[in-house]
């Protein structure tokens, strides 16, 4: 354990204890919140709660862990990932539903680079032990195409790519009810959930996030959409749609109706990463991958076109 004394900047002012130390320190949430429980953080010599608030000038001691052991990628088999595309720079894949993208504290599932490594495919070394030649994410729960970096040149020019906002992400999503506009954009910040830290939500003050949509197909309680993501927030589709009362369906987590998700047979979120595009790290040619919907969605579909 190591001990640190810093005073409070005037940009962290106001903000919550586990938001701002987050933000100064590069630590997650989560991690500044158990410190704060465990009364490793100490506002002007009194122990601070996760959501007690900043003040300019105060006077900050935080007790610290020592580092943690880098988590180690062992390759395994992932059922059901299938590559779509592989070249001496770039591996795109579709990628099953519960599986992550790389190994985490907590999580014991199967991920994408171990998945990788089991293929024989080797991969960037850039970006941190667990996750090298990982340039963008899915969630766990969400399923779709993607591209994991082989190459430590793609890994920058890839990286670059999503933090410009020059890579054309598109989504299909099943929300609850009808949208109105059928065709808009929604643009609205979102941060940790203020309650929950588990999830997320649209927030003042949050990270600026902005997603297009478009109704491709109505059904009496649903719609199908076609969405473009202009941000990459985690989250993020399942947090704006959510914020406008039309959750994607099977996502209890941010307000689905469960009866509905039973109905279709989803134990998930309808959402599914379906194109990606960008120019080729080699040659700067654009190229294109599609990932067709996974047996679980495409199913859910047919049952609410066949009440059409």
């Amino acid at each position: 354990m190591s001990a640190r004394m810093l005073p409070v900047p005037d940009g962290l002012d106001g903000m919550r204890v586990d938001a701002g130390l987050a933000k100064l320190l590069g630590l997650s949430r989560t991690v500044v919140a158990e410190l704060a429980e465990s009364g490793e953080i100490l506002l002007d010599g009194r122990p601070a709660g996760k959501s007690d608030r900043l003040a300019a000038g105060g006077l900050l001691e935080v007790t610290l862990p020592d580092p943690a052991s880098p988590i180690e990628v062992i390759a395994e088999p992932v059922e059901g990932m299938r590559i779509l595309h592989d070249d001496d720079d770039i591996v795109v894949i579709s990628k099953p539903v519960g599986v992550a993208v790389h190994p985490s504290p907590g999580w014991n599932g199967p991920t994408v680079v171990a998945g990788l490594a089991a293929s024989g495919l080797r991969i960037a070394t850039s970006g941190a032990a667990e996750r090298q030649g990982v340039v963008h994410r899915l969630d766990a729960g969400t399923t779709g195409v993607m591209v994991v970096a082989k190459s430590e040149h793609a890994y920058t020019v890839l990286k670059r790519a999503f933090k410009e906002r020059t890579v054309d992400k598109g989504y299909h999503a099943i929300v609850q009810g009808h949208p109105d506009p059928t065709r808009g954009t929604i643009d609205a910040p979102i941060d940790r959930h203020p309650r929950h830290d588990y999830k997320f939500a649209v927030v003042q003050g949050g990270r600026p996030s902005v997603t297009h949509y478009e109704v491709v197909e109505a059904f009496r309680a649903a719609s199908l959409a076609q969405i473009k993501l202009e941000t990459g927030r985690t989250h993020q589709i399942r947090v704006h749609f959510s914020a406008l009362k039309h959750p994607c369906v099977g996502d209890l987590t941010y307000g689905a109706d469960p009866v509905l998700a039973r109905k279709l047979g989803l134990s998930r979120q309808w959402l599914h990463a379906k194109t990606l595009g960008f120019a080729h790290p080699a040659d700067g040619r654009w190229v294109e991958f599609e990932s067709e919907y996974p047996d679980d969605l495409a199913t859910a579909l047919r049952v609410l076109q066949d009440e059409n």
